[in-house]
């Protein structure tokens, strides 16, 4: 009886156990989860503005890197890629430029359509084609950066899963064996 009590009360606190390792997988599953969502909705936004700033590259390098012979609506979508790419990524922006590319930047967008007095774009076609490049490369590096971040978090969460699931094992195992102990 003193044996049968002894292996009911091992049972229990085995099964708590499990039970333990178990909700503590559960829940680093769930957050590796989020953190896979949430690098997958950045990498898709990092991918569709690298996509943006090179295509916006190519319209200005056909037009030898002058915004005097590109059409108005070339302008308009450079712009708004910029655009669009500085406020979307804003955080990634930080530091990047210097006020006087900021404000170079800032004057392109308010004034994509508009061709000051000599028919030449102001801030300079030059200028915004650098602009242009430099953020391409800090979205790259971006993108880089957290592709590696992410191989390591998946890793990480790898290395938590193999030790619950042995912990979750090794616990069942004990449950079993004292189970089959009270049976005989």
């Amino acid at each position: 009886t003193a044996k049968s009590g002894k292996l009911g009360t091992e049972i229990k606190a085995h099964e708590k156990e499990v039970a333990k390792y178990q909700s503590a997988l559960d829940k680093a599953t769930e957050i590796r989860m989020k953190e896979l969502a949430e690098f997958n909705g950045e990498e898709k936004d990092l991918i569709a503005s690298i996509a943006s700033l090179k295509s916006a590259l190519e319209v200005l390098q056909k037009h030898q890197g002058s915004f005097v012979q590109m059409p108005k609506a070339h302008i308009n979508s450079i712009a708004k890629a910029i655009d669009a790419c500085v406020k979307k990524h804003s955080s990634l922006m930080q530091g990047v430029f210097t006020r006087r590319e900021k404000k170079a930047m800032t004057a392109f967008i308010e004034n994509a359509a508009a061709p000051s007095s000599d028919g030449s774009y102001s801030p300079a076609s030059g200028q915004i084609f650098g602009i242009l490049k430099q953020m391409m490369e800090t979205f790259e590096t971006n993108w880089s950066d957290s592709q590696k971040n992410e191989l390591n978090k998946q890793q990480s969460y790898d290395g938590v899963k193999k030790t619950k699931t042995a912990e979750i094992e090794a616990g069942q195992k004990q449950i079993d064996k004292k189970t089959k102990e009270l049976a005989d």
